[in-house]
């Protein structure tokens, strides 16, 4: 009897389970109580973001205000939301030296702010607040724009947008977090992944080598391997710049060819996104110009190359986004060793004694110096 009445309280309680089942599915209550967890899971993610975000904007500031700055939380305020309008890309004649004219007008911008701001300091404190704010600024982006997308699908009712955002948020939060730990590195003046090239240009060129600046933030070395000339290019260290690769490049090319030299190959290293089972440091090769740039730098590589029919070849560090804008690692330092052996033989195949070989080691080189 017991065992009879258990069954059958057991077949009653399915049965009831399956008809709320049933009439959540009808009415809708069940979807509505899954949007509503899905809400409250990403306004906890969104309290988050806006942590990380007046985080990095008070470590930006504090780091102004020991530079001396003059009054930092307005110059803060007023990059937070600084962008750069794209080109118009329908007529698409001179788009490059329109896009280049912007980029460079929005780095001129930065500059004079930030010199305006802090008169005593030097260029590399001055670059640290401008990378530090460009960081900032990115994860206030970030915040406004998930909160953007919260308030405009419940403003619709459009409950398929907040499940999109739910499934996107984790990865969202991870990117937050990677930009406010990078903060912290920059603000050390610690190398960071991206450095991998200038850091292969520098042991390339040698500690003792004597640079000079051949355009805004790009220094060229010069010195000699196995018989080759080489010209070594990368961003002027320490400070946390890119320079101006390309147009490095294509003037000192053009230069050793009005001497007369004979410039037979070019080679650019860069750090490069590696894929998911990849180890970090891997390094890679292949053709054409390894850089992380929308446009104007990398098309004066292969013009210049085009033009006096110079092998363009390429070299890569292998690593993960996050690891690109973090402190270098063991690993990647690893595989810088690799990439100067890289670089070395691809010059011993494909230069011959008494010729030319340009050298680019691009990507952010602060921390690295020129010796």
């Amino acid at each position: 009897m017991a065992s009879s009445a258990l069954a059958t309280w057991i077949t009653v309680v399915v049965n009831v389970l399956w008809i709320a089942l049933l009439l959540l599915w009808m009415t809708g209550i069940g979807n509505w109580l899954q949007v509503y967890w899905y809400r409250a899971d990403i306004r906890s993610k969104l309290s988050l973001l806006g942590s990380l975000a007046d985080e990095a904007r008070k470590e930006t500031i504090d780091y102004l205000n020991k530079n001396s700055a003059k009054d930092a939380t307005t110059v803060i305020n007023r990059l937070a939301d600084f962008f750069t309008i794209d080109p118009v890309s329908v007529e698409p004649t001179d788009i490059i030296s329109r896009m280049r004219h912007l980029l460079n007008l929005r780095d001129l911008r930065f500059k004079d702010i930030f010199v305006e701001a802090m008169p005593n300091a030097d260029d590399v404190a001055r670059s640290i607040a401008s990378t530090a704010a460009e960081i900032t600024s990115a994860l206030n982006f970030i915040y406004k724009y998930v909160r953007h997308l919260l308030l405009f699908s419940e403003k619709t009712k459009n409950w398929y947008l907040i499940l999109q955002l739910e499934i996107f948020m984790p990865q969202i939060l991870q990117i937050a977090q990677m930009y406010r730990r990078a903060l912290d590195d920059f603000l050390a003046k610690v190398p960071v992944g991206d450095g991998a090239g200038p850091m292969v240009a520098l042991r390339l060129a040698g500690y003792n080598a004597e640079w000079r600046e051949v355009t805004e933030d790009t220094v060229v070395a010069e010195t000699n391997f196995e018989g080759r000339d080489l010209i070594i290019v990368k961003a002027k260290g320490p400070a946390s710049t890119v320079g101006r690769p390309g147009e490095a490049a294509e003037k000192v090319i053009r230069e050793a060819i009005a001497k007369g030299k004979k410039v037979s190959l070019m080679i650019t290293v860069d750090a490069a996104l590696k894929f998911e089972g990849e180890d970090t440091g891997d390094v890679a090769e292949g053709v054409g110009a390894a850089i992380g740039d929308p446009g104007p730098e990398k098309i004066r590589f292969e013009r210049v190359a085009t033009e006096y029919n110079i092998p363009l070849r390429a070299v890569i560090v292998k690593m993960g986004m996050d690891e690109a804008i973090l402190a270098m690692n063991q690993h990647i330092y690893s595989g810088i060793d690799k990439a100067v052996e890289r670089v070395k033989q691809i010059i011993r195949s494909e230069s011959k004694e008494g010729d030319t070989v340009v050298v680019i080691g691009v990507g952010n080189t602060v921390g690295v110096g020129q010796g």
